[in-house]
């Protein structure tokens, strides 16, 4: 679990898209969250690893955006924001482990090939009939 500091990543409070009621286009609940990665206090391994992912919320320029407009208070989205960033960055966290090639076993090798040749000796069966 990596730590985070609130200092690192910038609230900005706007207006949530989508259908709303009469006090809709008066307040402004929706978040977004930037979050520059070269200019935060992550350690150099993980800002690599932050910086390699295929996200299309991370910008050319290395800064991680985060809209946040599930809920109805500006509160709640600010916590949701900041829970999705800790997400990513944790996500990018974990390594995952080498594989290391392996064979299939000697017999398996033999269960596989007399599988097969049970199958051609059935389909053989499926051949026209001569009569003599």
């Amino acid at each position: 679990m990596v730590n985070i500091n609130p200092a690192d990543y910038v609230l900005i409070a706007i207006r949530a898209q989508g259908a709303g009621g009469q006090h809709v286009n008066k307040v402004s609940s929706a978040i977004h969250l930037r979050f520059d990665i070269a200019a935060s206090r992550l350690s150099a391994s993980l800002k690599t690893r932050l910086l390699a992912l295929k996200d299309k919320r991370i910008s050319a320029s290395g800064v991680l955006v985060i809209k946040a407009q599930q809920f109805r208070t500006q509160e709640a989205n600010k916590r949701d924001a900041v829970q999705r960033l800790h997400d990513v960055v944790n996500a990018a966290n974990k390594v995952a482990p080498t594989r290391h090639a392996t064979k299939p076993s000697y017999g398996a090798k033999q269960r596989r090939l007399a599988s097969k040749n049970l199958r051609g000796r059935l389909k053989a069966l499926r051949g026209r009939v001569f009569d003599d």
